[in-house]
């Protein structure tokens, strides 16, 4: 059994006294006392100082050893007790901010008017009683100097303690990088003070920059703001510039991509700050910055989900996916995870991918029941035993071969998969009363130029016709490329880049939509939760991307210039490739749903005795595997699929 974290602490401490008994921990052992003793002292030296200053820095006996001694004892017992009250023996000064500051001002208030409380009732009872001696006939001025004083010497402490830290603690690793933050604003100038709060320097800061005009020529902590974005090609070129922050975490995509272009040509690194969601719930600090990522530069806003029609869709329910291992699949699991499922069974036949994705669900999810499941979908007593024994209540079919020029080449396998797996799985679900069927489709689909795209089509077609007499509720969802997944363009420029280049794009004019993962799955969820049966369900991709740019920012990101340092060279279009995709929400063939990123597709389902024939004369064919008699039976189904010729252009 593994022994927790802090028991491991314990013995390497006990094993190592020099670590337990160092400077440091021993101050952070006597932290407390530590400090209550640092403001007693303040207090007593701001109380001399207050006399001092009341006497024209004259010491004089009278209140040296009279008025002194008798009010120190006040002014140590209620200002200790005050600034307790206060939470200021709490705080860590090395981190001293305004907050701080407020504090003392609020303690030392309060205790001087309870302080000045006392001597007024000193007076009165000395006036009365005549006997006591007249220790309380002190100057009303040395109250107003011991708060000021009092103030000006804590917050003194505090800031020399800071200093101490961000100034002379600080160590330099090695060569310091040139630095400059673009973002000037509050975002910006927290990262400038963690930055020099850093024990281990590691940035010579350069400037900042910022677009707005009332910021220019201005300095944040003595370092100044150089220009605009526009400008900011010049000014790492001119000042030398290694990294770049983007300090704006509620800038759009688009502004961050700006950055990203127009430092093109320069060989600097670029880095972010965690979102402000992360910063606000304490998550993340703004010093922890990271690498920007492609993400950051193609993502879009949140999506806002409606959860309680998704919670209500899984929460308490069996749910069945396959291709679990495959980076939606993958995906889909984690997202279904935080609804709080009955049972999750991840279905995939690749053993490797599926032994990870479980491994990671059970130690981020280790409340949720899950079962793997090594199964190939086109084995259909497999399948059913699996549903017979679980009795699935959602199944999200995301298994599939996705590879347009692969299945090219190797047709017969497209559809064995494609087709036949998909059929396999609704035919399961429709036998043994799955509440749910949702197929994840592609906008390879669309006027599909390909094997892999028109067998989607084909599968969509299946699916849709069983809905129509099934209880089961069929529904398909359909989407572009999502960043990152396995053998996407995003992984294979990066590892391009990574052996120097050249990066390859077969088009410069090749475009394609993109989305990230997470929200790809969240819109998923979203349209199945709508799904009332037979739908065909459209996600919105937003604006094409040309490859040809995403390619020049990858390199730029990676600190690179493009045709300098890494070429981008053209392979020509491949077979099944088209230069655009076609996939919309707007237009006659679309309908509305109530969420403003989802539309349905209308499409006129066909006759299901032919289509069931036309599909069983396809898979006999697939077995064969000739490309030619492939494509033609296709077409026969999808009359819209443009085969052999293979390479439409638009």
């Amino acid at each position: 059994m593994t022994e927790p974290n802090s028991d491991i602490q314990t013995k390497y401490k006990a094993t190592n006294p020099a670590v337990s008994q160092s400077p440091s921990n021993i101050l952070l052992r006597f932290r407390r006392p530590l400090i209550v003793l640092a403001h007693l002292v303040v207090f007593a030296v701001s109380l001399i100082l207050s006399f001092l200053v009341a006497s024209n820095m004259q010491i004089r006996a009278e209140w040296l050893i009279g008025q002194y001694p008798t009010l120190l004892i006040f002014v140590l017992v209620i200002k200790t007790a005050v600034f307790g009250l206060f939470k200021q023996y709490r705080g860590w000064w090395r981190y001293v901010g305004i907050s701080d500051l407020t504090g003392i001002v609020r303690a030392s208030l309060v205790s001087t008017m309870l302080v000045f409380g006392l001597w007024v009732a000193g007076l009165y009872f000395n006036s009365v009683r005549k006997s006591i001696p007249n220790v309380f006939d002190v100057s009303q001025a040395v109250f107003m100097v011991d708060m000021f004083c009092t103030v000006l010497l804590l917050a003194g402490l505090r800031m020399a303690i800071r200093l101490y830290y961000e100034e002379f603690r600080t160590v330099e690793s090695g060569r310091l990088k040139r630095f400059l933050i673009v973002g000037a604003g509050n975002t910006g100038e927290s990262l400038l003070r963690e930055i020099h709060r850093m024990s281990v320097a590691e940035y010579e800061m350069v400037g900042f920059i910022d677009d707005d005009p009332a910021k220019q020529g201005i300095r944040i902590h003595d370092v100044p703001v150089l220009g605009t974005v526009e400008q900011l090609a010049e000014i790492c070129t001119e000042k030398n510039i290694e990294e770049v922050a983007i300090a704006m975490p509620s800038a759009t995509a688009q502004q961050r991509r700006r950055v990203v272009q127009v430092c093109q040509g320069t060989k600097v690194r670029f880095r972010t700050v965690p979102s402000m969601t992360d910063i606000a719930s304490g998550k993340f600090r703004v010093s922890q910055i990271r690498d920007v990522d492609i993400n950051d530069l193609l993502g879009r806003e949140a999506i806002q989900l409606d959860t309680n029609s998704i919670e209500t869709f899984i929460k308490g329910k069996t749910i069945l996916v396959t291709g679990a291992g495959g980076s939606i699949g993958s995906e889909m699991c984690r997202q279904i995870c935080h609804f709080g499922p009955k049972l999750l069974l991840l279905v995939e036949q690749a053993e490797n991918p599926l032994f990870y994705i479980e491994r990671e669900l059970r130690e981020k999810f280790p409340d949720i029941t899950m079962t793997a499941a090594v199964c190939d979908i086109t084995d259909q007593s497999r399948v059913e035993g699996i549903f017979e024994k679980y009795r699935p209540e959602v199944i999200i079919h995301a298994a599939a071969h996705k590879h347009v020029p692969l299945m090219e080449g190797n047709p017969g396998e497209a559809i064995k998969n494609n087709v036949v797996g998909s059929r396999t799985v609704a035919d399961a679900a429709d036998k043994f009363g799955a509440g749910s069927f949702v197929m994840i489709s592609t906008d390879k689909a669309v006027n599909p130029t390909s094997i892999m795209g028109s067998s989607k089509r084909v599968a969509e077609l299946y699916v849709q016709d069983l809905n129509r007499t099934s209880k089961t509720h069929f529904v398909t969802v359909r989407f572009g490329n999502v960043l990152g997944s396995e053998g996407s363009v995003v992984p294979i420029f990066k590892k391009q880049i990574a052996q120097g280049g050249p990066l390859t794009v077969t088009h410069p004019d090749m475009k394609r939509y993109f989305m990230t993962i997470p929200e790809a799955s969240q819109l998923v969820l979203q349209a199945a939760s709508m799904g009332k049966g037979g739908e065909i369900f459209v996600l919105d991709m937003g604006e094409p991307v040309k490859i040809v740019d995403l390619a020049t920012e990858l390199i730029t990101l990676s600190g690179f210039r493009p045709g300098e340092d890494i070429e981008i060279t053209f392979t020509g279009l491949r077979p099944g490739e088209k230069l655009f995709e076609e996939l919309s929400i707007k237009g006659e063939d679309m309908q509305e749903t109530r969420h403003p990123k989802i539309g349905i597709w209308k499409n006129i389902p066909m006759d299901r005795d032919r289509l069931r024939a036309k599909i069983a004369e396809l898979v006999a064919l697939a077995k064969i595997g000739e490309h030619a008699a492939i494509a033609a039976k296709i077409k026969e189904l999808v009359p819209e699929y443009i085969g052999g010729n293979g390479n439409k252009t638009s």
